[in-house]
């Protein structure tokens, strides 16, 4: 049986668009010959891969299934032909999945787009949502690059440290804890709110003042930190939260800034990818400009951009 390889392209952006013209304009053909190839998909693959509902086109359980793995070698053929090429940021063409934390990507995730469109003018971003089960996306190719609070446990799964973070305390303006020195008594005594996407309501923050003979009241748990602030702003509840990636968030919300009573350990930020693409060109430039842009948020801030802040 002879198979034509080129297929193989086709049937990924077919999944990947969801639509012949969505897939047609991607690889720069016409949507007939994207129909057609469709047809030969079908054929050799004995499914329908695409089935229309209304107006959209759903992939087959057996195209979700195979997604993933087309995907992957789509990509492993791109590399084993490109691999002596320069990279020509200009004339690439490629969709990366960026799976970064909420906060992360509202600090920064404008910047990372501006950056990569200015450079690389072909290349589109998708920005997921971070999951809330630890899935091996990077491993099945889902997700080309993912932030962590921590350094992977697999073997295959390539690291980098971008940052150290360090936690503040965000209240809303006329908060009982603004009047007055902020001690650790008054702090644990406050009601509190985590920020968890599994609905924990004790963190490392509890751990530290059990520490000290001090119990919190943790009165609600968010799935996110934005959600966390904008309850914070609207009642006595307390969050507690990294500084650097929630900063622009708090001073749009006018939130007041308090410094924690007690020494607490910064937060690790890593940027996290698969083995597969070390030797990835475009990968390691998409690679170091998301580094740079997250790194700009740790650069100490001028004057005019320090908040007013509450001390002990």
């Amino acid at each position: 049986m002879q198979l034509d390889l080129n297929l193989l392209t086709a049937l990924d952006a077919l999944l990947e668009e969801g639509s012949v013209v969505g897939a047609a304009a991607r690889l720069h053909v016409t949507p007939p010959a994207m129909s057609r190839s469709l047809g030969r998909i079908r054929k050799a693959t004995g499914d329908q891969i695409l089935v229309r509902t209304g107006r959209t086109m759903v992939p087959t359980t057996r195209a979700l299934a195979m997604r993933a793995q087309v995907h992957t070698l789509v990509q492993q053929a791109h590399q084993l032909l490109s691999a002596q090429q320069e990279l020509d940021l200009a004339a690439l063409e490629r969709v990366f999945t960026v799976r970064w934390h909420d906060t992360l990507t509202a600090a920064c995730g404008t910047a990372l787009v501006t950056a990569v469109h200015r450079q690389a003018p072909g290349v589109r971003l998708r920005l997921s949502a971070e999951p809330g089960t630890d899935d091996p996306e990077l491993r099945r190719g889902e997700v080309d690059l993912e932030s962590s609070a921590g350094p992977p446990t697999l073997a295959d799964i390539r690291h980098r440290l971008v940052g150290r973070d360090r936690l503040v305390i965000a209240v809303r303006p006329g908060h009982p804890l603004t009047d007055g020195p902020l001690s650790l008594e008054r702090y644990a005594a406050a009601e509190h709110l985590t920020v968890s996407r599994r609905g924990r309501l004790r963190d490392q923050i509890d751990d530290a003042l059990t520490t000290r003979g001090l119990e919190r009241r943790v009165v609600a748990a968010g799935p996110t930190a934005a959600f966390a602030l904008q309850l914070a702003l609207g009642t006595d509840l307390v969050v507690t939260l990294p500084d650097a990636v929630t900063r622009t968030a708090r001073d749009q919300l006018g939130m007041v800034t308090l410094q924690p009573p007690l020494p607490m350990p910064d937060v690790p930020l890593y940027l996290l990818w698969h083995q597969r693409y070390d030797d990835d060109r475009a990968h390691t430039w998409l690679r170091e400009t998301a580094a740079e842009t997250v790194q700009a948020l740790f650069a100490p801030p001028t004057t005019s951009q320090q908040p007013l802040t509450h001390r002990k």
